[in-house]
């Protein structure tokens, strides 16, 4: 049995998997099915190595910011430079949440958050709340300079 994400889109599957493979490592575009009058109809796809399908089904089913992509980066260069790509055409969000050119939503939130969040001390995870939710592009330092915070 397999899982994989399956995207409904209005006719921009191969664009959306052509330029979100760009941005991730261990990414390619696999099967591409077409109709009788050649246009594409479904891409499969992979991103960093998770499957995903993008489908051209029409306008009917628009994205929402109920489910969303989340993308963790190491560094602070990778999550800006992730973030310019995703913003560009889209819309920043708050608190390391984006909107892309295809109107999908993305959270891009630095690895090490969960670690951050998990200290003992519930003041401590309270402030890297609250800075991450001032924040729009995550400032990782300014995280790690909330957990410290004496």
């Amino acid at each position: 049995m397999h899982v994989s994400t399956f995207l409904w889109l209005d006719g921009q599957a191969e664009a959306v998997a052509t330029y979100y493979t760009t941005l991730f490592a261990d990414s390619q575009i696999g099967d591409i099915r077409r109709d009788p009058d050649g246009r594409v109809t479904t891409v499969d796809f992979t991103l960093g190595g998770q499957r995903y399908v993008a489908f051209n089904g029409g306008p009917q089913y628009p994205f929402t910011r109920a489910i969303s992509m989340y993308a963790e980066c190491d560094t602070q260069p990778a999550l800006d430079a992730l973030w310019a790509s995703l913003t560009d055409g889209g819309e920043e969000g708050p608190g390391g949440s984006l909107i892309d050119r295809f109107g999908v939503t993305w959270q891009v939130l630095p690895t090490n958050l969960r670690e951050l969040l998990r200290s003992a001390d519930p003041a401590t995870a309270e402030r890297v709340l609250t800075a991450l939710h001032a924040m729009t592009k995550i400032d990782i330092q300014g995280l790690i300079d909330a957990h410290d915070q004496a």
